[in-house]
């Protein structure tokens, strides 16, 4: 199960006990938000794509969207998601509980700088039921980012 290596994955930051199982879904942002009590922009939500056939993680704040122009510039490509089916096989979680921690190798992780606006952000723990809660700081830490980019824009 999905949750259990992200428990696995917390342990050897001593940060296993911040994993919530809720008694709702959490697997979109309205949803999450609703059940943790946060406002939207809080979740932080892995978006997956392709980037010359190799999987990319986009973590960005819950009230924002990719923008297609942004990405272009930066990844000299047009985003392409990962098929929702196939999401698992790339990164090792399934959609709904998508997240940058216990995946598979070679995955880079990027993070938008919306999610700069928050000092405490909720992202999901390998399932559809699950969050962890962290601060900015701690997100940093114990994720294997590859860097900040601006590939975002609000949903209006």
């Amino acid at each position: 199960m999905g949750v259990e290596r992200v428990r696995e994955y917390f342990k050897g930051f001593g940060l296993e006990d911040r994993i919530q199982v809720l008694n709702m879904s959490s697997a979109t942002v309205e949803l999450a938000a609703e059940a943790i009590g946060c406002e939207p922009k809080q979740i932080a939500k892995t978006i997956t794509f392709l980037v010359d056939a190799l999987p990319v993680m986009i973590v960005a704040a819950g009230h924002v969207k990719i923008d297609n122009a942004k990405f272009k510039a930066r990844f000299n490509q047009k985003a392409k998601m990962i098929p929702g089916d196939q999401v698992q096989d790339y990164v090792g979680h399934r959609v709904g509980g998508v997240c940058p921690f216990a995946i598979k190798p070679g995955v880079k992780i990027y993070f938008d700088e919306s999610l700069r606006e928050n000092e405490i952000l909720y992202p999901a723990a390998g399932d559809a039921n699950s969050v962890v809660r962290l601060s900015l700081e701690e997100f940093e830490q114990v994720t294997t980012v590859v860097g900040w980019v601006n590939v975002c824009k609000r949903v209006e």
